[in-house]
């Protein structure tokens, strides 16, 4: 597989090769990804599962399963927030990566949307122009 980019932690300990990636990247904004990345939302970019493969560290990967079945892995040496996995993901094989962990963010990745916006912090203005949506823009969004 031809890597287009590398995805790596903060102590770049976990690196994952990838060869392409979906036009779906959505700042998210619910409550949950805002206390998994300590900010006021997070950018995820799909991949399908056939286009990543991994190059180290693996087996450092934690996971937090939440109540509705979402699946964040992070690195367990550093901290890193590096995946999100949800419902929609399994049945159509992929896998969301954290955007601020791309080595180099290529400049035609761009933002589609923000979801999760009915749990948006206060003190952030969406005037992008992106299209909101209150909860996922997807029927299967658990």
């Amino acid at each position: 597989m031809e890597a287009r980019y590398i995805v790596s932690c903060l102590c770049e300990q976990v690196k994952i090769k990838v060869s392409e990636v979906e036009p779906t990247l959505a700042h998210c904004h619910c409550s949950m990804c805002q206390k998994f990345h300590g900010a006021a939302f997070s950018t995820f970019v799909e991949v399908k599962n056939s286009n990543i493969e991994w190059l180290s560290g693996k087996e450092l990967l934690s996971e937090y399963v939440a109540d509705n079945q979402t699946k964040r892995s992070f690195c367990s040496n550093c901290g890193s927030s590096l995946l999100f996995e949800s419902k929609y993901n399994r049945q159509v094989n992929t896998i969301e990566l954290s955007l601020a962990c791309f080595e180099t963010v290529p400049e035609h990745i761009l933002p589609t949307d923000h979801i999760y916006v009915e749990s948006k912090v206060g003190w952030i203005e969406l005037n992008d122009g992106l299209p909101q949506y209150q909860l996922h823009r997807l029927s299967l969004n658990d």
